[in-house]
């Protein structure tokens, strides 16, 4: 068995420049890896899209001029208990509020046309038994309109979130990563990758941003029959996160690092995802045409 560890003060963050108006069996083993002791830059980080989270309600608001549900999706902790590595642990119930496409009422013809689709989701505080509050871990279903198991592009806009990636659910799940975020950093999940997003603090909730394709549905099974992914996130009496092996898999490494850049899909560090789509919508159309890079997915690294 191995671990990973990170301290304390690694998990502090600033507050989002945006508006949250304000109106809660195990499979337990030793930590393998601990994340790195280097505290990343702390940044304020405005999305540019008028849609707010009320952590008081859970809900989430619009600035006129943006469209979205009107009551966000509550996923219960019931739910995602078949994928955590003590199903039968108590955290925050619901563990995090979903709102799946929003946009500028501007652009809602041009992301339909083009099969896109922006959601924004907000995580609880606190954990999860020992482990960081996230979700239970999926795989993009193949879209009947393109015939792949579509890619997702994930903005954090408040808090510190990790993005869990492993490219197999299988005896051995080949690449396994975990990837630090801040707000921001922007983090691609390529197609076909089984993953889950964890907010890495437990003091404070955590929101995120994403494009995906809009016959976007998950694949569950696979993994639920495995009691999860290869890799638990979880946060004990210590002050570091630690990361324990899931005994279903084989023993493999675990990546943990910092988000990323991306030019070879022409994301641009200095704007927000959405703006970006603004400017120049074709800059995404690869999230619901995953062929337009094919060649690179062969080989690509989150």
């Amino acid at each position: 068995m191995r671990v990973l560890r990170v301290p304390r003060h690694y998990l502090r963050f600033a507050r989002v420049f945006y508006s949250r108006r304000p109106a809660a069996t195990s499979r337990s083993r030793r930590p393998e890896y601990m994340m790195s002791s280097n505290a990343p830059e702390i940044r304020l980080f405005n999305p540019g899209l008028g849609v707010h989270f009320h952590p008081d309600t859970f809900q989430f608001s619009y600035d006129d001029g943006v469209f979205g549900p009107e009551h966000a999706e509550l996923r219960s902790l019931k739910e995602i208990r078949a994928g955590l590595q003590n199903p039968e642990c108590n955290g925050p119930d619901p563990v995090y509020s979903i709102v799946m496409d929003v946009g500028r009422k501007a652009d809602e013809q041009v992301l339909k046309q083009r099969m896109l689709l922006y959601g924004v989701v907000a995580y609880a505080a606190g954990r999860l038994g020992s482990e960081l509050v996230r979700s239970q871990g999926h795989i993009h279903a193949v879209a009947a309109h393109c015939g792949w198991s579509t890619p997702e592009v994930v903005e954090v806009w408040e808090g510190r979130g990790i993005v869990y990636l492993q490219k197999n659910v299988a005896d051995n799940p080949g690449i396994c990563v975990a990837i630090e975020a801040v707000p921001g950093d922007v983090v691609v999940i390529p197609p076909g990758w089984a993953h889950f997003i964890a907010n890495a603090d437990p003091e404070h909730e955590m929101v995120f941003g994403a494009f995906c394709d809009r016959q976007y549905a998950f694949v569950y099974d696979s993994i639920r029959r495995r009691g999860g992914l290869a890799w638990f996130p979880q946060i004990t009496n210590g002050p570091q996160i630690e990361w324990v092996s899931n005994p279903t898999y084989l023993k493999t490494s675990l990546q943990v690092r910092r988000a990323r850049q991306y030019p070879e899909l022409r994301i641009d560090p200095a704007l927000p995802l959405y703006q970006q789509f603004v400017n120049d919508p074709e800059r995404l159309q690869w999230v619901s045409e995953p062929s337009i890079y094919a060649k690179l997915w062969e080989t690509f690294q989150p």
